[in-house]
């Protein structure tokens, strides 16, 4: 079992950086691939990235690439999501989320293992 509560979350202004923070409780939180998604009011949920367990490979979304980074401490528990250059359009509720294989958060996040209660970022014009 895996539990994650996000934090961070919170007002910026456009151009402006945050960074979000994912704790994670559990055993085998080390094997774990861990992602971000969101998803803004009356939209679909969206990927924005994921990382593996090794640290090695990074996955991100067309919309954030160059703007945004993924990283964990496995010593700590703890995945991260550094935003900068923040544009009102990101905008949403943010969501931490574990599973065994890359691949679910890339393509079937239906079926994703673990989520936290996710974190609002509201970025102002």
């Amino acid at each position: 079992q895996v539990q994650l509560v996000e934090s961070g979350g919170g007002l910026v202004q456009a151009g402006g950086s945050l960074r979000l923070s994912c704790a994670a409780s559990g055993r085998s939180f080390t094997y774990y691939s861990m992602g971000w998604l969101r998803q803004a009011p009356g939209k679909e949920r969206e990927f924005v990235a994921a990382i593996n367990w090794s640290n090695s490979n990074t996955y991100y979304a067309d919309s954030v690439k160059g703007r945004f980074t993924i990283s964990r401490d496995n010593a700590k528990n703890t995945v991260y999501l550094q935003m900068n250059s923040l544009k009102t359009e990101d905008t949403a509720v943010y969501y931490c989320a574990a599973d065994k294989a890359i691949g679910t958060m890339l393509r079937d996040t239906t079926n994703i293992d673990y989520w936290g209660k996710g974190t609002l970022v509201t970025v102002s014009s």
